[in-house]
């Protein structure tokens, strides 16, 4: 048989899959590890209410041929990032042991680490500091006790303070009792993180167990996708590090994607246009992420904070706001605002039911106006299974929703003065599509693929909303209007991200009251070209601004050009987190511990905190102690990094990197005081995933 050239081609191509399925859409590329290059790619709405059908729409953008020679297939996704910004998940609970309610209000654990106290059950537990003495609560005594909490669970979570020195004994033995009596998932803190903040390591298992419904559904919506596209190849994820790991690990420990798509997006950036300094801007559908880059590599974070939450995630340092193409627009105190609420735009709903053009013209046509959003739409997404735990108002709203859409100015059907729909979105039983900038960018031409009529008929509806004293804005001022809150808000949000990163301490608890007004007048002031003859604080960044994202290059020009900065916008753009899951690796990286036994007399031995618990080292001569102990943590911090890859999914060689930093501090004397030593060991595999082993 005679090959032609472009078949001989593809015989002898490494390639990879990667696709990323955001908030809004779905991406997909095929990457070329010999030439880097994008060799196809696609783009299709991501379908919340079915995840499989957006992939398979997507991957049947890619040529057949081209799928079945990919050596593996790796996924990035921002469903947990949305899920964290939209206050979204499972019904976790949280046994929180070495402390107590008060601890927490005191503390003000719920702001600080999102730690509310109905999804927490404190126990005061007196175990001791360095794990030689455990407290074993009475565990059965326990759970009759407090069964109707654990009963409204979905998933349990465990967290013991002392769990990094004394092995997490309790945290096991409490999911051994627990697993008696309960059939869900369980979540130890010790497997997600061993730093010693018990209040984030709390947090980090309860928002795993938050993910927990939210990624697996994800992961089978994608592996029935790929068997339908007939893609028989391994599949990965990108974890919030810009790492890879398996799917079933991934299935355990959803908070390791939480940044998964935002960190995509930082490999996808440097693979398409270097950056030595400067900012990435990847705005999609729901939230926009911004990540640093100094002297050419992606600032780090120890612990990721998003929403409410604050983990001992690792990952990239990435902030994400809720600001996005599908961002609400609507009136507060009749003035146009944006929303942090994702919504479905109306011209999109428009598409799906033909019908919602009528409804939105009898509303025009009613004369009714009013700063409540009686234009917008609430839809079924599914069937809950039991309907019993829900008020007869949230089962009357479900039961007039099976009928169909239905608008909030539709008041035969809807009541909105009294309509409590939050707790059915926020578990994806409903939906709601209203007007966004997507519906902007519609009308204005800069973007064409839904009802435009629709988003005519929203625009003219909100705009004679806006009230007596205000102007009447014509369609194309309101548009500009939308456009210019985008552009500030995006402009406001690098301003504070850049602050904080220069002066941590000074912002540390968010900025100053009032500053959000400075900020607008410098935005006039930038947008304007005009100067102040006294004082002009002139924000500015000589770093470049890479843009990603679907709607960005209509945004970032101009908050460039406010910024003083030179911006980017990279062919492959729209697709650049696709791109980032294909060329990412798998790498782990383990901390052990050294500290020294402090006694009356002194240092008398070495303490190293290991996996299954802490090793004490001695010898007659004390740096000789010291010596073994060390040795033995480089050996254990390296063991826990190649057992971590291996978990993740490194089935090659793996190179390793060991540290050691030294902690110390001073006496008032000025003399040297030890206070231990921390081990890092990393295994990385050597050769990219997507090149033949």
């Amino acid at each position: 048989m005679i090959c032609t050239l472009r078949e001989r081609r593809i015989a002898y191509m490494r390639i990879g899959i990667g696709i990323d399925t955001g908030g809004t859409y779905t991406d997909a590329v095929v990457f070329d590890f010999e030439t880097r290059a994008v060799l196809a790619k696609g783009k299709a709405r991501t379908t919340k209410e079915d995840l499989a059908r957006g992939i398979c729409a997507v991957l049947s953008e890619l040529p057949g041929d081209l799928r079945k020679q990919a050596e593996f297939v790796a996924l990035s996704t921002t469903l947990a990032t949305n899920a964290c910004v939209e206050g979204k998940g499972g019904r976790a609970k949280l046994v929180l042991m070495g402390t107590t309610e008060q601890v927490l209000r005191r503390i003000g654990a719920a702001k600080k680490y999102g730690l509310r106290e109905g999804d927490v059950l404190c126990l005061d537990t007196k175990g001791s500091f360095d794990g030689s003495v455990v407290d074993m609560p009475d565990w059965g005594a326990l759970i009759d006790e407090h069964h109707a909490w654990f009963d409204e669970a979905q998933a349990i979570c465990l967290c013991e303070a002392n769990a990094a020195r004394n092995g997490a004994v309790v945290e096991r033995a409490g999911k051994e009792a627990l697993k008696s009596r309960y059939d869900v998932p369980f979540v130890m803190g010790c497997e997600l993180s061993s730093d010693l903040n018990m209040m984030a390591r709390g947090a980090t298992a309860l928002l795993n167990g938050r993910l927990l419904p939210v990624v697996e559904s994800f992961l089978h919506a994608a592996a029935a996708a790929l068997a339908q596209a007939g893609i028989d190849a391994p599949m990965m994820i990108v974890r919030s590090d810009g790492s890879l790991m398996g799917s079933d690990l991934a299935a355990d420990r959803p908070v390791e994607t939480i940044l998964s798509g935002p960190a995509a997006s930082v490999h996808g950036s440097h693979e398409l246009a270097s950056l030595s300094n400067g900012l990435i801007i990847d705005m999609g559908g729901t939230t926009t992420d911004i990540s640093l880059v100094e002297g050419g590599a992606p600032v780090m974070t120890s612990g990721i904070r998003i929403g409410d939450w604050l983990t001992q995630t690792k990952g990239v340092f990435i902030e994400t706001f809720g600001l996005g193409g599908d961002s609400a627009v609507r009136l507060k105190d009749s003035r146009l605002v944006i929303s942090p609420q994702r919504v479905e735009p109306i011209s999109a709903a428009a598409e799906r039911w033909p019908g919602v053009v009528e409804k939105l013209r009898a509303l025009v046509d009613s004369g009714l106006r009013s700063s409540r959003p009686f234009n917008e739409l609430l839809y079924l997404v599914r069937d809950p299974g039991d309907l019993a735990r829900y008020s007869r108002e949230e089962r009357h709203l479900i039961r007039t929703l099976q009928e169909g859409p239905c608008l909030l100015g539709e008041r035969d059907r809807v009541d909105i003065y009294t309509l409590d729909s939050a707790r059915l979105e926020a578990e994806g039983i409903v939906m709601r599509a209203g007007l966004t900038p997507t519906d902007i960018m519609q009308v204005t031409g800069d973007f064409r693929r839904y009802d435009t009529k629709a988003a005519e008929l929203t625009i003219r509806y909100v705009a004679e909303s806006m009230g007596t004293g205000f102007p009447q804005l014509s369609q194309e001022r309101f548009c500009d209007a939308v456009y210019d809150l985008v552009e500030f808000k995006l402009y406001a949000n690098i301003v504070r991200i850049l602050l904080r990163n220069r002066y941590p301490k000074a912002f540390e608890d968010g900025m100053p009251q009032g500053f959000d007004e400075v900020l607008r007048e410098e935005w006039k002031r930038a947008r304007r070209g005009t100067g102040d003859a006294l004082f002009d604080m002139n924000f500015s960044t000589p770093g470049r601004l890479i843009g990603i994202g679907a709607p960005t290059h209509i945004f970032l020009p101009t908050v460039a050009q406010a910024l003083g900065a030179e911006y980017v916008i990279p062919e492959h753009a729209e697709v650049a987190n696709a791109v980032g899951v294909v060329v990412a690796g798998v790498s782990a990286t383990r901390a052990v511990e050294v500290e020294p036994r402090n006694t009356p007399a002194g240092i008398d031995g070495y303490l190293v905190h290991a996996e299954e618990g802490t090793r004490l080292f001695t010898a007659d001569e004390l740096e000789d102690a010291y010596d073994d102990a060390l040795a033995f943590a480089q050996r254990e911090a390296a063991r826990q990094a190649e057992a971590e890859a291996r978990r993740r999914g490194a089935a090659g060689e793996l190179a390793f990197e060991v540290s050691s930093k030294v902690s110390q501090s001073y006496t008032a004397s000025g003399d040297d005081i030890y206070l231990g030593t921390s081990v890092v060991a990393t295994a990385s595999e050597e050769e990219h995933r997507g090149r033949v082993r």
